[in-house]
C-alpha cells in the first residue's frame, strides 16, 4: 500500500479505535505541550509540539530511512493539517 494512504488510515480512518486505547490525538498532543512547557519553563504550543515531532523524524532520516520513520513523519504531517484546520 501507499504509504500516503497509509498514513491517511492512521491519521484519519482509525481514529476511533486509537482514541479508545491512547485517547484524542490532539488531546494528546496538547498534554505534551503542556508538560514539555512546565519542563523547559517555556511556552510550547500544541503547533511546536507537532513540529518537534515532525523535526525529530527528519533527524532520525541522517542515520536510517527506514519505511517506519517515513511513516511516522508523513502522519504527522497530517495530523498537523488537521489540527491547523479544525
Amino acid at each position: 500500500m501507499n504509504i500516503l494512504n497509509t498514513a491517511d488510515k492512521i491519521v484519519n480512518g482509525r481514529q476511533e479505535e486509537k482514541s479508545r486505547e491512547y485517547g484524542p490525538f490532539d488531546e494528546s498532543m496538547e498534554k505534551a505541550a503542556r508538560i514539555a512547557s512546565e519542563l523547559t519553563n517555556k511556552e510550547i504550543t500544541t503547533k511546536d509540539f507537532y513540529l518537534c515531532l515532525i523535526a525529530l523524524k527528519c533527524s532520525r532520516m541522517a542515520y536510517n530511512l527506514k519505511e517506519d520513520t517515513l511513516l511516522d513523519l508523513v502522519a504527522y504531517v497530517g495530523a498537523l493539517n488537521n489540527y491547523n484546520t479544525k
